[in-house]
């Protein structure tokens, strides 16, 4: 015999199997077990349940003495015994979709600003605290029980930690959404160091959209248009972020990587010489196919000669040795004759990739002398 049963019905049956029973008699077995936690039966539902084993010749009742007064007694029938069986090796091997309402509420959750959802992740994580707190003690009033009793109130207490660890999990990740992100705040080992001391920093894999060039900064037509179209871009990526995921973050500051035939150019500052790579980095959870339509997006609202030749990919360093330098761009020189000829060498280090320098500051905006420039230099030991 093949019945499907609900975990109501199961639950009901195997109480009875155990041993014959009247109504009240499962309602302070199911209390005292704690069945509730797991199965919505109410008192009135035991007997409705009954009612349902009953006609289809499940159990059996019975009164005491074969009188028509007193409470009636249910015990299992031996077809009730075999669908119990039956039911019971498919109630443990089989997984059976939960729905928890709490997804559901997620899934509106856009409809609430974003606080109050963390704060009523909060409520539900208090009421899973009191939950669990009363299944212990409920446990700890029946002790010694059955190991499969343990089983039963280690599995409902096991879930609720389970779903604390979520919720926290959860409201970390809403909470860093809603905190707008600053990669010169967050990473201040990169993008924080001193004023005319230099320091070994070990620089992460970063996602950079990236354009080449070449020739003087300060006249090339192409160097403007790079420098352009990657704002753009930036802005435009920024924005679909905040609305699309939720996620608002500062566009990080324009930064270059500076290289020549020969290095003694970024000395003696003869900048026609010069090739250029420049890039502002992006946050983690920028894709591929966001940067695609970011760029197509851009270059729709603008004229950006330089949109179609923008790459986006991961930049590696690794080890390197930065600086920060306060004043014009022209006077670096002296800075990197330091890093160049004495830093690194009385350190064993030497060249493992081009000259990067991060730009703090706005030229349109700041005088010559407040500029602030990092300066990087990717080494490797000797």
């Amino acid at each position: 015999m093949s019945l499907s049963l609900t975990d109501a019905e199961l639950t009901v049956l195997g109480l009875v199997a155990e041993r014959p029973r009247h109504g009240y008699e499962l309602e302070a077995v199911i209390d005292a077990r704690g069945i509730r936690e797991w199965a919505a039966l109410g008192f009135s539902s035991i007997y409705y349940v009954l009612g349902r084993l009953e006609s289809r010749d499940l159990v059996s009742s019975t009164r005491p003495d074969g009188t028509a007064k007193g409470r009636r007694v249910y015990a299992a029938t031996p077809a009730g015994l075999r669908v119990l069986a039956e039911a019971t090796r498919r109630a443990l091997s089989e997984l059976r979709p939960a729905h928890p309402s709490v997804l559901v509420g997620l899934a509106n959750s856009s409809v609430l600003p974003g606080r109050e959802v963390i704060d009523a992740l909060r409520e539900r994580e208090a009421r899973l605290t009191e939950r669990l707190a009363a299944i212990q003690a409920t446990r700890a009033a029946q002790e010694p029980v059955a190991d499969f009793v343990a089983a039963i109130f280690d599995y409902g207490a096991t879930q609720l930690r389970a779903e604390q660890d979520w919720i926290a999990t959860t409201i970390g990740i809403l909470e860093r959404a809603m905190t707008k992100s600053d990669i010169k705040r967050d990473r201040k080992d990169l993008y924080a160091p001193r004023a005319g001391s230099f320091q070994l920093v070990d620089v992460p894999p970063l996602p950079y959209l990236m354009v080449d060039g070449e020739g003087d900064p300060n006249t090339a037509e192409s160097y403007q248009d790079a420098v352009t179209a990657l704002y753009a871009v930036s802005y435009t990526l920024k924005f679909a972020s905040k609305q699309r995921l939720g996620r608002d973050y500062v566009v990080a500051p324009l930064e270059g990587l500076w290289s020549a035939d020969d290095p003694s150019v970024f000395l003696t500052r003869a900048k026609s010489e010069w090739r250029w790579t420049m890039m502002i980095t992006q946050p983690d959870w920028i894709t591929a196919a966001m940067v695609d339509e970011a760029i197509r997006l851009a270059a729709t609202r603008k004229h950006l000669p330089a949109a179609d030749t923008i790459r986006f990919e991961r930049y590696a360093e690794g080890l390197s040795v930065q600086v920060l330098h306060v004043g014009p761009y022209d006077d670096e020189g002296p800075v990197l004759e330091r890093l160049h000829h004495e830093f690194m060498p009385a350190n064993g280090l030497t060249f493992n990739g081009p000259h990067h320098e991060i730009y703090l500051g706005d030229p349109r905006k700041s005088e010559p002398a407040k500029l602030r420039t990092i300066l990087r230099q990717p080494v490797a030991r000797l």
